[in-house]
């Protein structure tokens, strides 16, 4: 797909109003569909850890999403996807995950994974159409009692360079 305003993928290095902004709108969506306990996504502050990257997507110069990669010795995990919805469909996250991908294979490794919410219909097809597919709990999940993750689902995709 093509975009006459090509979306513009920035690395974030500290927590601006537009970092804020956007994972404050996140957390408020995902509230509304989950429990507490179900919700996974890193803290502010953890989004700035070493093992970490995090990026925002521009589109005419505005924020209109965000997203990030968490780094383990043998996985990435996608971390804090967000697009804002008047801006959903025209390519956001696609080049998120696009850098995403990018920063995992720069880290040197070739899986990348995510949890998602079983509500989150736009996301999983988002996700399912770049090539993710179902996989088991991994990680920090396996220790998570079942009500933390009973409305997780877990992807994966196996990445080339």
């Amino acid at each position: 797909m093509t975009f006459r305003n090509p979306v513009v993928v920035e690395l974030a290095a500290a927590p601006t109003d537009d970092v804020r902004a956007l994972v404050t709108e996140l957390e408020a969506e995902l509230a509304t569909q989950y429990s507490a306990e179900q919700r996974h996504g890193l803290k502010l502050e953890a989004i700035f850890a070493p093992h970490v990257r995090f990026f925002i997507a521009r589109l005419g110069g505005e924020a209109i999403g965000c997203g990030g990669v968490a780094l383990f010795p043998d996985f990435a995990e996608v971390k804090r996807m967000y697009v804002r919805a008047a801006f959903r469909g025209r390519g956001g996250a696609q080049a998120l995950l696009a850098r995403i991908e990018a920063e995992t294979l720069a880290a040197g490794l070739t899986t990348l994974r995510l949890e998602t919410g079983d509500r989150q219909g736009a996301a999983i097809r988002v996700y399912e159409a770049a090539g993710f597919r179902p996989c088991a709990a991994f990680g920090e999940y396996l220790a998570m009692e079942p009500a933390a993750v009973a409305t997780s689902l877990f992807f994966e995709k196996a990445l080339q360079a």
